[in-house]
């Protein structure tokens, strides 16, 4: 098999690769790791077009054994005049391109003034360059009448838009990819379907220790102001998620809980502050409040002279919030 032959095999194969890539893709992942039976018929057509190859070949080598010495020279001098006439048109229009003269006739393009025994050629522009050249005269004026004039979308504003709508798809994107959160970008949900979802999977989890309603058993009472390890959907869904305290506290969730139910139980239990359940267990921890939380009502009382006491009430905010 010829040199060529084997280059046109590979030609092929290379060009068949991307070309059932592109028409068998659906997304992002590449047809031939979706569906493994795409490499069998890549190895069929390569097979095929290889035995084309060889049968080519063969028949070109009968045809020159059975022609008499005369006409293998015809032969012979005719395929030259293919292979030299091949492409013909495209060396014919690269040359035009180019704009030179042949060398026969530079004489006629010699400039008049020499320095030192070298005299100059007064060759054109290539055409290929002064067409270019033209063309981005166009352009600019078109640009500029377009963006400059018309008050057309600049780069900036393009950008601005672009960075608009990757806002919008990566909202509607969270929005269907829940169990992206953790505890660093979980949200208070407060929609009924959720809490609802919370109860449920604290249900069926969490009353062994903590009681129906959140009361405390085992674990600690989840309704009053105190938390062991913090308060807030944040500080839940993280206690949730690795745990609590180390040898005493209750286990991970993580590895049996999806982010998203995390959320939905710790939001939950952010409900239950305040509830009051009947044998509530006493308070464990500290008493933690949210610096971020909106505040309903401020009480100051005078004790002394020198103490003032503060009340705050800031959850469940049920009148008017004070900013």
């Amino acid at each position: 098999m010829k040199t060529t032959a084997i280059l046109r095999i590979i030609g092929f194969s290379i060009f068949g690769y991307f070309f059932l890539n592109w028409i068998g893709t659906t997304g992002e992942t590449s047809v031939f790791e979706e569906q493994a039976w795409w490499w069998a018929l890549l190895g069929f057509l390569i097979i095929a077009y290889a035995a084309a190859e060889i049968c080519v070949g063969a028949l070109e080598s009968v045809l020159r054994r059975s022609l008499k010495p005369e006409a293998l020279v015809e032969y012979d001098e005719k395929r030259v005049l293919e292979k030299k006439n091949q492409f013909r048109w495209l060396k014919e229009t690269y040359k035009n391109l180019l704009g030179s003269q042949p060398i026969e006739q530079e004489g006629e393009i010699i400039l008049d003034h020499n320095y030192d025994g070298i005299r100059e050629l007064d060759n054109k522009l290539p055409p290929w360059w002064v067409y270019g050249f033209y063309a981005s005269i166009i352009f600019a004026v078109v640009y500029m009448a377009r963006y400059h004039i018309f008050d057309g979308i600049n780069q900036d504003e393009e950008y601005q838009i672009a960075v608009a709508e990757a806002k919008l798809e990566i909202e509607e994107y969270k929005k269907n990819a829940k169990d992206l959160v953790d505890f660093n970008t979980v949200e208070l949900l407060t929609d009924a379907g959720d809490i609802k979802a919370g109860e449920t999977i604290f249900t069926g989890n969490c009353v062994a220790c903590h009681k129906v309603g959140g009361a405390g058993g085992i674990g600690p009472n989840l309704t009053d102001d105190h938390w062991i390890l913090g308060g807030g959907v944040k500080n839940v869904f993280k206690t949730i998620s690795e745990g609590g305290r180390a040898g005493k506290g209750m286990v991970s969730w993580k590895s049996d809980l999806k982010p998203s139910e995390m959320a939905q139980v710790a939001s939950y239990v952010i409900s239950l502050h305040g509830s009051n359940p009947p044998d509530a267990k006493e308070a464990e921890g500290e008493i933690w409040v949210d610096e971020n939380a909106p505040v309903e009502e401020i009480q100051v009382k005078m004790i002394d002279s020198t103490n003032v006491e503060v009340i705050i009430e800031d959850q469940p905010v049920t009148e008017d919030v004070i900013q």
